[in-house]
C-alpha cells in the first residue's frame, strides 16, 4: 500500500502528485486526523519547543524522571 497527498477543492478530491494508476483503478481513501487545532502561529512555536528539547537531550541536559516525580512529591 502506498499513501499519496490530495486536498478537496470545490468539492473535489483533487491529488497533488500525479500517478500511474490505470484509468478505473478503484482506491479507499481514509481521512488523516490531524490530531488538534493549531494555528500557524502555535504550530511554530510548538515545533520550536520540540526543537529546544530535542537540542537539550542531545546535550545530556535532562533530569532523571525519579527525580522529576520526587520534586513534583515534594511540591505537593
Amino acid at each position: 500500500m502506498s499513501a499519496v497527498v490530495a486536498r478537496v477543492q470545490h468539492g473535489r478530491i483533487q491529488l497533488d502528485e500525479s500517478t500511474d494508476l490505470p484509468d478505473g483503478t478503484v482506491v479507499h481513501l481514509y481521512i488523516v486526523d490531524q490530531g488538534d487545532e493549531l494555528d500557524d502561529e502555535e504550530r511554530q512555536a510548538l515545533d520550536d519547543a520540540l526543537e529546544d528539547a530535542a537540542r537539550s537531550v542531545a546535550l545530556g541536559e535532562t533530569i532523571a524522571a525519579e527525580d522529576v516525580l520526587r520534586m513534583l512529591d515534594a511540591d505537593g
